[in-house]
């Protein structure tokens, strides 16, 4: 049972001691109306060695360093998405939202207790060293990782535009670490790209979702039809190494492409958090065939997404299995312009699955490898033997879009293209022909 109090105890605390870190009053009352006689008996504790340390530690402490830092301790103790934001951080978060933030370009977790790199976000100094989602870091100049939490890393990494910040890798490959040097930027990420692949075949891609993800999402559509003479024949849906945002952006997106049904519910211990959020038949895209795209950097709103898409069985999910993130946590801001990151949900796709450390499993699994064309044999053809018959012009134009030699690169893309123009092809055989 002691650990379901602890909560209400720190708050108490809080309440108690520190004027003007958080909404004392409100705090207060609740911390009050919720404790019994074994909270503050667990309270005599803990005050008892705020005590000795103010009085005895070697060095003085402020109060509001040891507070904070009890905060950031029974946090730990919770999960590995809550957190506490001090005041620049809680602003820093704030501009994560709108797209635009200093730093390295990648997004964050820690995983078996070790800091790990969930996806680097595309075109930023992370994306560009070869940083990959699962690497493990090791060191952020000379300070080890081990225990460190996710906000004092982010502190580390995050700085003035220009500055340099060497960080220690390991990845799998790696027979030992390796050190990055990387240049901190202005990091402005743009949450959607798209272009046509060929002919009718569209794709787009979400780097991670932003306030206004599903507007620029509408735009690229539109733009894609555009360029397709108003008809799309299929459309890849990449969320590859989108480490999430926002949920009501997800919801937005997934809405976009359902035009009924359940896209998501949030199941938490209060009534705000046990949410349900149903598609709306307005606005929603045609029924063209849609292949998603997913793997180990796919988490949180990218996996509401898929899984959405998935259930209602809008579109084939292909790719490896995603990050596992299935929690919701809820920016609550505090008194002194700090603010409280806490999970306070757990979320299911619509048939009431909990990707909860388990992922999105994908329907077809692909895993990225590199593929080069071989060299065609010599074969001798009609055309070349002498005095062949020219055979009839081709009666249909050249394509407009053509793949670049980047793009057949992506060994994951090129099997959802595949698909997507193998499934129109069996849509133009003649049934009675098997």
């Amino acid at each position: 049972m002691a650990p379901r109090r602890r909560p209400v105890i720190f708050l108490l605390l809080v309440a108690l001691l520190v004027v003007g870190l958080v909404s004392t009053d409100k705090v207060h009352r609740l911390a009050v109306a919720q404790a019994g006689p074994a909270e503050y008996q667990e309270l005599d504790l803990f005050t008892d060695v705020l005590a000795l340390v103010r009085k005895s530690y070697v060095e003085e402490v402020p109060l509001k360093d040891l507070i904070q830092g009890a905060i950031n301790g029974m946090l730990a103790a919770l999960d590995p998405h809550s957190s506490f934001l001090p005041p620049e951080m809680y602003q820093e978060m704030k501009i994560d939202t709108r797209g635009e933030f200093g730093g390295l370009g990648i997004e964050i977790s820690i995983r078996d207790g070790i800091l790990t790199i969930v996806a680097p976000i595309e075109d930023t100094p992370a994306h560009r060293a070869g940083l990959k989602a699962g690497d493990q870091i090791l060191k952020i100049e000379d300070r080890f990782t081990k225990d460190m939490s996710i906000m004092d890393a982010v502190k580390l990494m995050r700085g003035k535009p220009g500055t340099a910040v060497t960080i220690t890798i390991m990845r799998d490959l790696f027979e030992k670490p390796q050190e990055f040097t990387l240049k901190r930027e202005i990091i402005k990420v743009r949450s959607i790209r798209s272009q046509t692949l060929e002919d009718g075949f569209g794709y787009l891609r979400i780097t991670q979702f932003q306030e206004r993800t599903a507007d620029d999402l509408h735009k690229a559509l539109a733009q894609l039809r555009k360029e397709n003479q108003g008809v799309l024949q299929g459309l890849v849906l990449d969320l590859r190494n989108n480490p999430g945002g926002l949920l009501d952006q997800a919801v937005e997106v997934a809405d976009a492409f359902l035009r009924e049904g359940l896209i998501v519910y949030t199941e938490g211990r209060e009534p705000a958090s046990q949410l349900r959020f149903s598609a709306r038949k307005s606005g929603s895209e045609p029924d063209y065939p849609m292949v998603v795209l997913i793997n180990g950097g796919s988490a949180s709103a990218s996996e509401i997404v898929a899984g959405a898409l998935q259930d209602h069985r809008r579109a084939v999910v292909m790719g490896t299995q995603s990050f596992g993130k299935g929690s919701v946590q809820t920016i609550i801001p505090l008194g002194d312009q700090s603010g409280l990151r806490l999970t306070t949900a757990r979320y299911f796709t619509p048939n009431g699955t909990s990707i909860q450390a388990r992922g999105i499993t994908p329907d077809i699994l692909v895993h990225p490898m590199e593929v080069s064309e071989a060299a065609e044999e010599n074969h001798l053809r009609e055309k070349d033997l002498e005095q062949h018959m020219d055979g009839a012009a081709p009666t249909e134009g050249e394509p407009q879009f053509q793949l670049d030699e980047q793009l057949r690169k992506d060994y994951q893309l090129m099997r959802a293209l595949d698909l997507l123009k193998g499934w129109q092809l069996l849509k133009k055989l003649d049934p009675k022909a098997a």
